[in-house]
């Protein structure tokens, strides 16, 4: 890979286009860092938001108001503040406040951590109401094909009705997801040393915004098309001929 960083050297030589993350050893070291940190911040958080989405739906079936009550509660909260401001809530807020009563110096989680409990539970109250449609969208006669048959409840919704469901709000699922990934871009706020974090180092440290900005763009771009290239792929996969069409 020599011959390229030596050609992007003589690209910032020649015509002042300073990519330091391809020439400058320190730079790129740095800056993939931060891509990494950006995938492994998404991934994490879309399992947990998918799994927050999944448990929120059956609770949301629970005959019990009080629980009702709680995960409505729970998705409008978090549907109807900024992430930003969550993101703040549970580092300052939250974490100060556990930190006090556990005795905790130096915070109970880092920012990172925190970073993956707000992302998951902004993206989770959207899947909530995203399972929600889709169980409801489930044919009742076939609920009723596996209470005959002596399935217990939570028997029905996994092996049942969440597979049916699944395949009916894969594309709404899909759209909130990537939407995720772009919001990751808040954790900058608190320090975590992803993507758009540590491209602000590079471009106070190289006076380079222009080209980090456009660099930073083509990264998401990329990062995107690639969960909607994976997400069509699988919904795809799991498609059943004649339903959810």
């Amino acid at each position: 890979m020599e011959p390229v960083w030596e050609w992007f050297r003589w690209l910032y030589d020649a015509h002042g286009i300073k990519l330091t993350i391809f020439f400058d050893e320190w730079d790129r070291g740095r800056f993939l860092n931060g891509i990494w940190t950006t995938i492994h911040l998404s991934f994490v958080a879309i399992l947990l938001s998918i799994a927050v989405g999944i448990v929120g739906a059956w609770l949301q079936m629970s005959y019990l108001v009080w629980v009702r009550r709680i995960v409505e509660g729970y998705i409008q909260f978090f549907r109807n503040t900024p992430p930003l401001i969550q993101l703040y809530f549970f580092y300052f807020a939250v974490d100060s406040a556990l930190s006090d009563s556990f005795g905790i110096t130096g915070g109970v989680m880092g920012s990172y951590g925190w970073a993956v409990v707000s992302l998951s539970f902004f993206a989770g109250a959207f899947n909530v109401e995203i399972f929600r449609a889709g169980v409801e969208a489930v044919p009742r006669s076939t609920i009723e094909a596996a209470d005959s048959l002596g399935y217990t409840r939570l028997q029905v919704y996994r092996y049942v009705t969440l597979p049916l469901a699944f395949r009916v709000c894969l594309p709404a699922l899909n759209n909130n997801l990537i939407n995720l990934v772009k919001t990751t871009t808040v954790a900058y706020a608190i320090a975590v040393p992803e993507t758009l974090y540590i491209s602000n180092q590079i471009w106070s440290d190289e006076y380079n915004v222009f080209e980090m900005m456009n660099v930073v763009w083509v990264v998401y771009i990329v990062l995107v098309g690639c969960l909607v290239w994976f997400m069509y792929r699988w919904e795809a996969s799991i498609r059943i001929p004649g339903y959810g069409q």
